[in-house]
């Protein structure tokens, strides 16, 4: 008997089916942070918040003003656990206290990275979280096997170059699909 090896989605996207019911996660493109056969861990990339880096920069260093340009960096919607910890996706380059690379793009979660974004010595693109998506062991694959996700290889271009409004459908685009065409029936052979 050939030993097949479990896929895992580790450096993909997620992208919503439309009838997704979970109201964190309808209408979302979601980036596989890690994915074991213990669980997974995504960041929600398309929905922004109302703060921004300048909001964020008043709690963590309140003596100092924030440069006027964080006013415009948006802060996203991770995911619903822990809102309150704080990820930022960047191309890979400059290493922070708490950075990891995952093939072309880092994520960091220490405060220096917000700093040196605020201050301009930091990644000049990012896409900074609240908060992540996690599944528990088996819990993805089921959600996947219920058409609740496509999966679609990460592109760089979608995550840093494309207005958060239009990530979704720039991903189901690279796959070649309408989502407003989908139907929530599956069918298999």
């Amino acid at each position: 008997m050939k030993n097949v090896s479990p896929t895992y989605l580790k450096h993909q996207f997620l992208i919503a089916m439309p009838h997704m019911a979970d109201p964190n996660f309808a209408q979302t493109l979601t980036y596989i942070v890690e994915h074991t056969a213990n669980g997974a861990m995504g960041l929600v990339v398309n929905r922004p918040q109302e703060l921004n880096l300048a909001d964020i920069l008043e709690q963590l260093r309140p003596e100092i003003d924030p440069p006027a340009r964080c006013q415009s960096v948006p802060i996203y919607i991770g995911g619903p656990v822990q809102t309150d910890r704080g990820f930022v996706l960047h191309p890979t380059g400059p290493k922070f206290q708490a950075t990891v690379d995952l093939e072309g793009v880092s994520l960091s979660t220490s405060q220096d990275v917000l700093f040196a974004i605020a201050d301009g010595v930091g990644p000049e693109q990012s896409v900074i979280t609240l908060g992540y998506a996690g599944w528990e062991a088996g819990q993805l694959e089921a959600e996947l096997a219920s058409n609740a996700w496509l999966t679609c290889p990460f592109d760089a271009d979608i995550l840093f170059n494309t207005a958060s409004e239009l990530r979704l459908e720039a991903a189901a685009a690279k796959l070649r699909v309408n989502l407003s065409l989908l139907t929530s029936q599956a069918g298999h052979a």
